[in-house]
């Protein structure tokens, strides 16, 4: 007979891809000893394993369990099983995938036959919550098909009659009412999701969910694979999702479906794929092994179902992969009564069990009732025990897992000794709603002055070795990208293509001069000089502005970032609203033309603050420029306040936001970008903030942060990425070059980038941006925060226009490492333009004259604060 893993293929060119042959007995007893002795078990060996039977896997479960029980036993809770009390709720059963296998999916015409709508109506939801709810359920699965508006008109149709942009926006609704009307946590079940729909939905579920199934891209690509046609069913969107998901700690499930035309190998890949992003996040939250079971009306029909067998060489083999403290489980509807064979492989969860609705995804296979499966495991040896939706570790790790919004409904239900569901509680709804602290001061409100005098508190925050991911991990992940690319290109026919028409340098040409140095470098650097001379002149501009970096909790995991802190941190800091404003005031009397406020992504914060400090500032200061919100920060407070990130920009401008400072951007590369940072916004999103913001009229600065884990390849793709962007919108007023700054960043830290560019880089970087912006962006500002007085004086020779602001107080850099000081008098930057031998005057935050009255308040300061300014806070 042939086995489950490779079941013959109705159509498709699967001649690569036949079983291979059993395994020798050798082969076998050695993977089995390594299983047994604990040692790492590889793909090949993984395979094997997935092959053993009889006698052989009785010896693989055996060591699976005992792996397991470790685990539990580490865990504070041996001997248990656990499950979840749930109510299936399918929102809609519209899909623009074609997966082989599914009854789930139906079309529009079935649904209006049978008298149901393209969606579930709120009613209908609630009416299922509600009456899981009284029989002491607590989550509510909410499961659906992918994306069903991109293929059925009637489903859009739906969507816009009922006020919903998209089906996202319908199951974050519906979540909030099951929350707030019934007491049930969300178990959120979408698909296939992006970075920012996590962001959308993160306030509104404790956790989510979705199935890798495989790692075979070949079912999916080829004619008669059981995914072909299913755009969602690609593995590399899905592992994609996953790494999204613990990007943005996000308490995730996922797994294996077993038996649908998979190798072996390909099986055992599928489970180091997951292991890999295990380990990289831990955020999976629990592994769901599950097997194919054919059904009628399907395509797939006469394919044999998974045998037992199979099914339990995985979950043993899944169990020694992915580790002891990993939770594995498999649904007890899908086993035919085969309970004991499953605890005996090493499973330690039976997922949920629904007393009140079907699987909907295997309607033929009724749930066990509860009391069977507590018989069942009692007999095995096990206790059963309720856990929720979010499995007890995530519950007691709280943030950044757990968003403050959730707090009191998962507190509700949950034990506070163990994490698992608290089977006595009582199933209400209560309040959504944004956490009471808000905006009010809080911790070392005087950091900005300090930091200079006293410095930081310690080197690191004290979650170092979690907030940001495993570090083992993102060293193997960083190392290919720091090799550097070799270079063939001719550089004296760059430089002289350059120096005739920059716009004309090709890639290969451009990559030439980033690598230049020496005699080639100081001819880069007079041609950029040049260039910047007949595009702007010889004055050197300058803004007198303050920085106000209104928070610094942050639990975004930038990998750069030394300003960040927990909320319990010594150096952690929120200002108020009024502490905001007072600081605006200050700025204004004593010449600043604008204020650039930024801040960490705090938990608490709500996503309209944002508006409220824009306005704060306004009402205080009615001429001053607000310059901020990072897109970053834009993409928190839409997603936040379940806005478009047009409708955010659109409401935050009648604020009084002005212009954006375009940071959040450090290299526009997703292979650099995500070993820097573990949550924030990827390329295409930032891409998305800033083009809407321009469209909107809100005009942003640009920025490119180098010298980390970064090569010049990155730098030429994030130039001609900003070059698209101006030559689309217009609306970058200027590019900033931001050297890293490296001493106290915790991916220096942990021994992975390197320390900050070197001198070659930095006039590299800024000769480049003017040759290869220009002539798109002609304003070129360099960093004297970072780089100092000397080496900002360098860069005003190397094609540099433009010395930023006075900043008056500058937190970011200096809790980096920065020796450069939080401030820089009028004065002070005079004498930086004076060093490079150019004439000096200020600007406006768009490049404009500042007036006259403004010139007068700056001079008569010097462009800064008097020393005896009051400590606020104080």
């Amino acid at each position: 007979m042939t086995s489950s893993a490779q079941p013959p293929q109705a159509e498709g060119p699967d001649a690569a891809h036949r079983p291979s042959a059993a395994p020798t007995a050798n082969s076998m007893r050695r993977a089995l000893k390594r299983a047994r002795d604990g040692v790492a078990l590889d793909v090949a060996e993984a395979a094997v394993l997935l092959q053993a039977r009889g006698a052989d896997l009785d010896d693989l479960a055996a060591s699976a369990a005992r792996v397991r029980d470790a685990g539990l036993e580490a865990a504070g809770r041996p001997g248990v099983i656990t499950y979840s009390k749930s109510v299936f709720i399918p929102l809609t059963r519209l899909c623009r995938d074609k997966c082989h296998y599914c009854t789930f999916v139906t079309v529009p015409g079935k649904l209006r036959r049978a008298g149901h709508g393209m969606f579930m109506s709120p009613d209908e939801v609630l009416d299922i919550a509600r009456k899981g709810a009284e029989l002491g359920c607590k989550e509510a699965l909410i499961t659906l098909g992918d994306k069903p508006e991109d293929r059925w008109p009637e489903a859009r149709e739906w969507l816009d009659a009922h006020g919903y942009d998209d089906t996202i926006a319908y199951v974050r609704a519906m979540a909030i009412r099951i929350l707030e009307e019934t007491g049930l946590l969300p178990h959120l079940n979408p698909g296939v999701l992006s970075w920012t729909d996590f962001q959308r939905l993160k306030p509104v579920a404790p956790s989510m969910g979705m199935m890798l199934e495989t790692t075979a891209t070949r079912l999916w690509s080829e004619p008669g694979g059981p995914h072909h046609g299913s755009p969602d069913k690609e593995p590399a969107v899905r592992l994609r999702v996953l790494e999204d998901a613990g990007r943005s700690s996000v308490p995730f499930t996922s797994g294996l479906l077993i038996g649908i035309g998979e190798t072996y190998e390909e099986r055992a890949d599928s489970l180091f794929a997951l292991r890999r992003i295990a380990r990289s996040y831990h955020g999976i939250q629990e592994l769901i092994i599950q097997n194919f079971r054919a059904k009628p009306d399907t395509a797939m029909r006469g394919m044999p179902d998974a045998e037992l067998d199979d099914l339990v060489a995985t979950v043993a083999v899944a169990r020694h992969i992915m580790g002891p403290s990993a939770c594995l489980q498999a649904p007890p509807n899908l086993v035919a009564g085969e309970y004991g064979r499953l605890i005996g492989a090493g499973i330690d969860d039976w997922g949920g069990v629904s007393p009140v609705t079907i699987d909907h995804v295997n309607p033929e296979r009724p749930w066990p009732r509860i009391d069977e499966l507590a018989e069942k495991s009692g007999a095995a040896g096990f206790s059963l025990r309720e856990r929720l939706c979010i499995y007890p570790e995530f519950v007691q790790r709280g943030e950044p897992w757990l968003d403050p919004r959730l707090l009191p409904h998962v507190r509700a239900l949950a034990d506070p000794e163990t994490g698992l569901a608290n089977e006595d509680a009582e199933v209400r709804g209560l309040p959504w709603q944004e956490p009471d602290e808000g905006f009010s001061a809080s911790g070392r409100t005087d950091l900005h002055r300090t930091i200079d005098t006293e410095g930081r508190t310690g080197d690191r925050r004290e979650d170092f070795d979690s907030v940001y991911g495993d570090w083992g991990a993102l060293r193997e992940a960083a190392a290919p990208g720091m090799v550097p690319s070799r270079i063939d290109a001719d550089v004296r026919q760059a430089l002289s293509v350059a120096a005739d028409d920059p716009t004309k340098l090709s890639d290969a040409e451009a990559l030439a001069l980033l690598h230049a140095d020496g005699e080639a470098l100081d001819a880069l650097c007079q041609v950029a000089d040049d260039v910047r001379r007949s595009v702007v002149g010889d004055e050197v501009t300058y803004i007198v502005t303050r920085n106000i970096n209104f928070t610094n909790v942050c639990y975004t995991g930038c990998r750069f970032c030394a300003f960040a802190q927990r909320r319990t941190d010594a150096d952690a800091y929120t200002l108020s609203l009024s502490q905001v404003a007072d600081r605006a005031e200050q700025a204004w009397d004593v010449g600043a033309v604008e204020v650039c406020m930024q801040g960490g992504i705090h938990p608490d914060l709500p996503g309209t603050a944002y508006f409220d400090i824009a306005k704060a500032v306004k009402e205080r200061v009615p001429g001053m420029h607000v310059h901020a919100f990072s897109p970053m920060e834009v993409v928190n407070g839409a997603t936040r306040t379940g806005m478009s990130i047009r409708e955010w920009l659109t409401e935050a401008k009648a604020a009084g936001l002005d212009s954006i400072p375009g940071t959040a951007a450090e290299i526009l590369d997703d292979e650099v970008r995500w070993i820097l940072t573990k949550g924030k916004l990827p390329t295409a999103t930032w891409i998305e903030v800033v083009k809407t913001a321009h469209e909107l009229g809100i005009r942003s600065s640009s920025t490119m942060m180098y010298g980390h884990v970064d090569q010049p390849r990155h730098w030429l793709g994030h130039f001609r990425t900003l070059a698209r962007i101006q030559q689309e919108t217009g609306g970058f007023t200027e590019f900033v070059t931001l050297p890293f700054i490296h001493i106290n960043a915790p991916v220096y830290l942990a021994g992975i980038a390197r320390p900050g560019p070197t001198a070659r880089d930095n006039r590299a970087v800024t000769a480049m941006a003017r040759l290869l912006l220009h002539p798109h962006i002609p304003n070129i500002q360099t960093s004297w925060v970072k780089l100092g007085q000397e080496g900002a004086a360098e860069m005003l020779r190397s094609g540099a226009n433009d010395l930023g602001g006075t900043l008056m107080e500058e937190t970011i850099s200096r809790m980096a490492g920065s020796s450069y000081g939080s401030y820089r008098s009028i004065q002070d930057l005079v004498a930086i333009a004076d060093a490079a031998g150019r004439p000096s005057r200020p600007r406006t935050t768009l490049y404009g004259e500042v007036p006259p009255e403004r010139m007068t308040a700056a001079h008569a300061s010097d462009g800064h604060l008097p020393e005896l300014l009051p400590v606020l806070g104080d």
